[in-house]
Parts: C-alpha cells; sequence; structure tokens
C-alpha cells in the first residue's frame, strides 16, 4: 500500500508519557493530564490517543483528547472506569510512566462561513467538545461557539453559575462548566437526574431550544458538532436534518491496533459511489453525520 493510501503515516508519535496529575470525580470518573510534546503539538479537535494502560494488559485503550498544550507539551484526557484497563489506569499516580500512541484520525473541520458552531456533548463525549471549544475561543471575531453537554451521572468539572445568557433557554437552567466561563463561551448542561441549574431533558432538546431561537439567515451560518453514544448522536443528526443544517460526528467504537490494520472499529458510511465500511480509527472518528445516520 502506498503512503498516498495511509496519509495517517508519519503522523502518529509512540512517547513514553509521564503522568502530571490526576483529578478524580464522582462515579469513578478521572482527568489525566500527562506529558506527551509530539502528540501535543500535533493533535486536532475530534481526535484521540491510544494508551497501554498497564505493563500486564498488552491491549492498549483509545481516549479521546480533551486538551492539548503545544507549548507545554502535556495532554488531558476524561475518562470513566469501565473494565480492567481503565481501571488499571485510574490507580497511576504523578510520575508514573505510560505509553502514548497519538495523535490518531481525522477531527473537526469547522468551516468559515458557519461562524455560528453549536457543540453538543454526551458523557465521554465530552472531551472533544472541550477540545473544539478551546481552539475556536482562540479567534472570537471568527467564531460563536455555545456548548451544551448532557450527562446522567455527576459533571466531571467544576461547574458556575453562568453569566452569558444563551437564547431559548430558560434563566433557572443557568449551570455551566466553569472552564467554558473562563474562556467566554456559553455552556449548558442538561441531564434527566436533576443536578440543580440543569435543563431536565435530552441535550439534544436543549440544543433545540437555543436553535429555535435564529432566524433563517442565522441558521445560514450555524453548524453542528458533537460527541457522545451511538444513540445520541442519531438523535443529533435528526435535529441538524430538521434545521437543514452540516452536522459533523465523532463516533465512538471499540478498536484493538487503532491505527487501521485490523478493521475491527469498521461502520456503514455513505458515499458518493455508494455504501462502504470506514475504519472510525484513521478515517473517522468524525465523519459527516448525515453519511453515518441517513434520513429514513
Amino acid at each position: 500500500m502506498s503512503d498516498a493510501a495511509r496519509p495517517h503515516r508519519g503522523t502518529i508519535f509512540v512517547e513514553d508519557a509521564t503522568v502530571r496529575g490526576v483529578e478524580t470525580w464522582p462515579d469513578e470518573q478521572f482527568v489525566m493530564r500527562f506529558d506527551s510534546p509530539r502528540c501535543a503539538r500535533a493533535a486536532t479537535a475530534g481526535s484521540f490517543i491510544h494508551l497501554k494502560c498497564d505493563d500486564a494488559i498488552p491491549m492498549r485503550r483509545p481516549l479521546s483528547i480533551m486538551r492539548a498544550n503545544a507549548e507545554e507539551g502535556w495532554i488531558d484526557v476524561l475518562y470513566k472506569v469501565v473494565g480492567e484497563g481503565l481501571q488499571a489506569l485510574s490507580r497511576r499516580k504523578p510520575g508514573d510512566a505510560l505509553s502514548s500512541m497519538g495523535p490518531i484520525g481525522k477531527g473537526f473541520t469547522p468551516h468559515s462561513d458557519r461562524p455560528r458552531t453549536v457543540l453538543i456533548g454526551g458523557g465521554v463525549g465530552i472531551p472533544p467538545m472541550v477540545f473544539l471549544a478551546e481552539v475556536l475561543k482562540e479567534n472570537p471575531s471568527a467564531w460563536s461557539p455555545v456548548v451544551f453537554m448532557g450527562s446522567e451521572i455527576p459533571f466531571p468539572f467544576e461547574l458556575q453559575a453562568s453569566a452569558l445568557p444563551v437564547p431559548g433557554i430558560a434563566e433557572d437552567v443557568a449551570t455551566s462548566m466553569a472552564l467554558m466561563e473562563s474562556w467566554n463561551v456559553p455552556s449548558r448542561l442538561a441531564s434527566l437526574s436533576d443536578f440543580d441549574g440543569t435543563f431536565r431533558g435530552y441535550v439534544t432538546d436543549l440544543a433545540a431550544a437555543y436553535l429555535e431561537t435564529l432566524t433563517d439567515a442565522e441558521l445560514a451560518e450555524t453548524e453542528i458538532f458533537s460527541c457522545g453514544p451511538t444513540p445520541m448522536l442519531a438523535a443529533v443528526a435528526k435535529l441538524a436534518a430538521r434545521f437543514g443544517l452540516p452536522c459533523q460526528v465523532s463516533l465512538e467504537e471499540y478498536m484493538a491496533c487503532a491505527v487501521g490494520g485490523c478493521a475491527g472499529c469498521t461502520v456503514r458510511v455513505e458515499t458518493e459511489d455508494g455504501p462502504a465500511m470506514k475504519r472510525v480509527c484513521v478515517d473517522g472518528p468524525v465523519f459527516e453525520a448525515a453519511t453515518v445516520f441517513p434520513a429514513r
């Protein structure tokens, strides 16, 4: 196979990473920061990293990159303990070494003619939305992001009452992600778990309440980006179709090699030449929503 057929060649780095710090959140959720400088310099919003959780566990685990600091060389990942691998990762301490491989995958591509960006994250699909919001906030004259996040367990980040209004959202739905607030990026939270200050319902319904306030001209400048469980992404795709909006989704699939060799993470995608099986790891994880969830 030619290099042209493997565009990821030379862009994925294997490094001996060092854990900088670990934050513990309710329901066995963790945010880990570790040094992985080559990955940090090349990471894009939507890409992920493949970590070796423990020397006794041969298979790596793919985790979405939540933040990446190219200058300081660190990566942040958020994960919830599910299975032996992530349980082992949760026991890592500052100063521990672990093998990282990344960044992997095709990330999100915002379009300059669609400056109104709506970011929708659910559960462990929240990290790519944080990364994308951080990228967009660096150029406030070009982008106007708003972020909606949903979770049925406590949110794994600091919360605060927002001072940034979001059209269409009730005043009592004011709890936001404190980090977003510091970036001057409006955010709102949704849950069926009755958390204070959150929207009671699905995150797609919260996003719909905002989209319903936009004029046709404003909708013509809007694009949706999303990551989360497959049923949520299917609902996001329907939401985008309802408002006639382009939408990019980042898929979550089980992976083995994560570099396109095993084809264990393939999904059916509609293409101009008909249906095709695409690898989530290197052909994605970001795809146009309508190609993965076509209207029925």
